[in-house]
């Protein structure tokens, strides 16, 4: 039986004198472990208060470092942590706050070829992620080593969460979202921007659902998806099912080893949609911004965006999702040059500025973050 020190007994009293936990539970969590993928917006509050209740293991994953624009959800890190591997940030935080727990830190992007060996070693899998390869692969991994799949997932000021575990009766991911959506449809947290308490709501949900599955208390989150909506703080649920027929928990998989994730998401790597002549850097383009052949400056971003900055005589904003109803706007006899914050969007509006037949059109490489590294200093980055 596992033992709990004096120090532990003080630590951990308030869950001691709880009777549906008790020292029993409190044991449990001590031989309990757990993997974190992701030490982001949901793996913040997930390893802050996992580690806090005493889980005995957690496992680290994310090869990501701290940026500032992080902090205002990311609250495992801190501004001295700027720069610093997530991971290596988390695990300092988490040795202050609980000393006498194990954590593992695994610097490195999870893939099919590490996930089964990172996953094995863990009773309890929390998918913190934030992109849909990922969130596969995770899935996929968990119910071929039969482990129960901790999910969350925000965005802008909506979040759910569940316990897909198939082995306890429950559907998997894939029962929910057989496919995935097309590449570049949901905008992700950096396009579309998160509230930053939405994690901690979230976070805080996925942590109490793994307390639960390594103690055997309660009525875990299996076969029912909670739904969050922040602004009208509101909380639904719905029933899920397993579907018979999944490919990967159904009664006759078909999927019985990992496989390409970023192929199946349809974003595996691609000859670029434009040529290497429709692209133009920052530098470029402040050079020929000086002209009397000025290009037209086009700005795809949304006007959230545009009110935080923007390029220097910019002519005309329009966010990408609208461009298709606003080609009359443009005109394709002019050297046209498209930005966004990253240069993701632009590409995506060149790609379709030229399939509808623009010819002189470029796309500003980076876009305004690298505006301000190589132009404008000034410029804020978000």
């Amino acid at each position: 039986m596992t033992h709990l020190s004096n120090e532990e007994i003080r630590r951990y009293s308030r869950h001691l004198i709880l009777p549906e936990f008790g020292m029993e539970g409190q044991r449990k969590l001590k031989q309990g472990s757990v993997l974190l993928i992701g030490t982001g917006g949901l793996g913040s509050p997930l390893a802050l208060y996992l580690a806090a209740a005493g889980v005995g293991h957690i496992g680290l994953v994310d090869f990501d470092v701290v940026d500032e624009s992080n902090l205002q959800r990311q609250i495992v890190h801190g501004t001295s942590t700027v720069g610093v591997n997530k991971t290596e940030s988390a695990r300092r935080r988490l040795a202050d706050l609980n000393p006498t727990i194990e954590v593992t830190t695994y610097e490195t992007q999870i893939s099919s070829a590490n996930a089964l060996e990172l996953l094995r070693p863990y009773d309890v899998i929390i998918d913190g992620t934030d992109n849909f390869p990922t969130r596969y692969l995770t899935n996929d991994a968990c119910v071929l080593l039969g482990k129960p799949n901790v999910y969350g997932s925000i965005f802008r000021f909506e979040g759910q969460a569940t316990v897909f575990y198939p082995k306890a009766g429950g559907p998997c991911y894939r029962c929910l979202f057989p496919e995935p959506p097309p590449p570049g449809l949901v905008p992700s947290c950096a396009e579309g921007g998160v509230l930053g308490v939405l994690p901690g709501i979230i976070g805080t949900i996925q942590a109490t659902e793994a307390i639960k599955l390594l103690t055997g208390i309660g009525e875990p989150l299996i076969g029912r998806l909670l739904l969050y909506d922040a602004l009208a703080m509101s909380f639904r649920e719905l029933k899920l099912r397993r579907n018979p027929d999944c490919p990967v928990c159904g009664d006759h998989p078909t999927i019985t080893e990992l496989i390409d994730y970023e192929q199946f998401c349809g974003i595996a790597p691609q000859p670029a949609a434009t040529s290497p002549q429709a692209e133009i850097t920052p530098v470029e383009l402040a050079s020929w911004l000086q002209r009397e052949d000025r290009p037209f400056l086009l700005d795809v971003r949304n006007p959230q965006e545009v009110a935080i900055t923007s390029i220097p005589g910019t002519d005309l904003v329009i966010p990408v999702d609208q461009l298709a109803e606003h080609l009359g706007e443009l005109d394709s006899a002019r050297e046209i040059v498209v930005y966004c914050r990253s240069g993701v969007r632009s590409g995506k509006a060149v790609d379709l500025l030229q399939r509808m037949g623009f010819r002189k059109v470029q796309n500003m490489v980076g876009g305004t973050l690298r505006w301000s590294d190589e132009v404008d200093p000034e410029m804020p980055k978000y």
